[in-house]
């Protein structure tokens, strides 16, 4: 009895996954094909703004992304006007007090950073029968596997298998280790409607929320790319001088 009660009281604490490794599943993670991946990838600009409407309309309604700002945004592709009127559809509490002393909601401001569902980590868990929905923001990088691991979390919901035994109030998912997990099914076909046409399918809306959580984590990747790709080829126009000056002093010496 009171193993029962310990792996229920780990496996609620575990929401989401946290604190799991992707290999200690039983399933093997699907590989897919990433934009942003190799020496030459970058982040698909489409992708990343479906992403985050995705985020926006569905994920953000329990998690945070704490490590962005509204102006971070102009990184995928929207304007300034665009950030200052996505912004806006947000109500932040102001840094600073009113002249009565209280604290008092605006409009959001571009140099605010995103605000998250819950005003702190207490009233999170208490929302969430206790659980602590992590931040989004680092979660890619957080999980083994990376973007495959969440892309295959987000996609596996499927029945439980006929004589498996799922704990009160888990989900049976196929990619998360022990197959049990207590966030609901997010991603749903049609739950979001993209501007640009792209099927609102939920592999795809996985792969494009996927993208934008990528950035979030690492918002200098192209950058770094295109760094490592000069020094590259820096070291191999050196390594060419160095051979030919070598050459050419030996040469005087036989």
């Amino acid at each position: 009895m009171r193993t029962r009660l310990f792996v229920a009281g780990v496996l609620s604490l575990a929401m989401w996954g946290a604190g799991f490794s992707a290999h200690a599943a039983d399933q093997p993670l699907p590989r897919q094909e990433w934009s942003f991946e190799g020496i030459f990838g970058t982040y698909d600009r489409a992708s990343l703004q479906r992403g985050f409407q995705v985020y926006k309309e569905v994920c953000s309604a329990c998690h945070p992304v704490k490590h962005l700002s509204f102006r971070d945004l102009t990184q995928i592709g929207y304007s300034e006007a665009q950030v200052k009127a996505i912004a806006a559809t947000y109500q932040v509490t102001n840094a600073e007090p009113n002249d009565q002393g209280q604290m008092f909601q605006r409009p959001g401001r571009p140099s605010d950073p995103i605000p998250g569902p819950f005003p702190n980590d207490q009233a999170a868990r208490a929302a969430n029968n206790g659980a602590l929905p992590p931040d989004q923001s680092l979660l890619v990088k957080a999980r083994e596997g990376g973007p495959d691991y969440v892309y295959a979390i987000l996609t596996g919901y499927k029945e439980a298998p006929a004589g498996f035994k799922l704990l009160q109030g888990m989900n049976y998912n196929e990619y998360f280790p022990g197959h049990q997990i207590r966030m609901p099914q997010p991603l749903s076909d049609g739950a979001v409607t993209f501007a640009d046409g792209t099927p609102n399918t939920v592999p795809q809306m996985a792969h494009d929320v996927v993208t934008f959580l990528t950035w979030a984590a690492e918002p200098n990747l192209e950058q770094r790319h295109r760094t490592g790709f000069k020094v590259m080829l820096f070291l191999i126009v050196a390594v060419g001088v160095f051979y030919a000056t070598k050459r050419k002093i030996w040469a005087t010496a036989h």
